[in-house]
């Protein structure tokens, strides 16, 4: 861990030093690392700190989706806070498929700072998801009635397929109102995305509401996630052993045979799904699920799933003919 030493800022050491920590505990092997600085205050306090705990360790990436015209400016300021600190930093622009927006973009640019990534030899990308985002995300996502993978919330690491580099949260178990001061006390000029003030979106109006109840606590609400995600790995390495006794592979499709935990065979079927190339909603593999206990089929995500006997065969779905 780098010596921390008050810089040119006013910036408190025990936020400093928690960040210090909390790499530490995310990328024990050290290494350099990117920040995903958008211009915000969250993701600028999180460039302000990495310079005070770990300087010259790190660079930045900023992305234009292209969706907003002041998208380059905000770019262009992030590019030059890092060229004035001796960062270095580099933009890069994506376009946005069609669909979800928000999904898509997050896609896109998620692509996009992995790709930077490993042509930097970076060993992780850090991102400026903190406890208040965590707090929002784990109750929608209750409101909805996702199961225990939906409710870990977002998780301190990932390891996306195809890359080398992990995505890190150093700032899980920070406040927003602690970012918020980072700001303050070093006077730097951040963006501020209209959007985050838009009613239309979900998780501003969850945000409205966590700041109406008084008796909700997001820091705790956010340690709540972090303990479902450990439950949720739990339950993943019990479906790792599973995975071999009760599920085989039969031409083109799997054969599952269902046991007595009725959570192991949803995600078993779930993961035959993800193998097959289906990318099925939580939601979806649930319905499927109750249709298979009750002794019928279904088509989900292009697969077609059959009970025969005591057993669920899912396959490719047949091409329906034309003409």
């Amino acid at each position: 861990m780098a010596i921390l030493v008050a810089a040119s800022t006013a910036i408190d050491l025990a936020l400093v030093g928690r960040f210090a920590k909390a790499l530490d505990r995310l990328k024990p092997d050290g290494g350099r690392i990117g920040l995903a600085v958008s211009g915000g205050p969250d993701s600028m306090a999180m460039l302000l700190l990495a310079q005070e705990a770990i300087p010259g360790e790190f660079e930045v990436s900023t992305v234009d989706h292209g969706l907003r015209p002041e998208a380059r400016d905000e770019c262009a300021l992030v590019a030059a806070v890092c060229k004035k600190r001796g960062v270095p930093c580099e933009v890069l622009s994506v376009e946005v498929g069609e669909g979800n927006t928000q999904a898509r973009a997050r896609e896109a640019r998620y692509a996009a700072l992995l790709g930077w990534a490993e042509t930097r030899g970076l060993t992780a990308i850090a991102t400026a998801h903190h406890a208040d985002d965590q707090a929002e995300t784990l109750l929608m996502r209750l409101n909805r009635g996702s199961g225990v993978a939906g409710l870990a919330g977002v998780r301190s690491v990932n390891w996306p397929t195809g890359f080398d580099a992990a995505i890190i949260r150093p700032l899980l178990h920070f406040r927003r109102a602690e970012l918020a001061q980072v700001i303050e006390v070093s006077g730097q000029q951040v963006v501020r995305d209209p959007s985050n003030d838009d009613l239309r979106f979900e998780r501003v109006q969850m945000r409205r509401a966590l700041a109406d109840c008084e008796w909700l606590e997001p820091a705790s609400i956010a340690r709540s996630a972090s303990n479902l995600a450990d439950a949720y790995e739990a339950l993943q390495a019990y479906a790792d052993v599973l995975w071999p006794q009760m599920v085989r592979q039969a031409g083109e499709g799997y054969v599952l045979s269902p046991g007595p935990s009725r959570e192991m065979n949803r995600r078993l079927l779930a993961r035959i799904m993800e193998k097959m190339g289906g990318k099925p909603r939580g939601g979806d593999v649930a319905a499927l699920l109750r249709r298979l206990e009750r002794g019928e089929g279904g088509n989900v995500a292009g697969l077609l799933a059959t009970v025969e006997g005591s057993e669920w065969i899912v396959r490719p779905e047949p091409h329906r003919r034309t003409g």
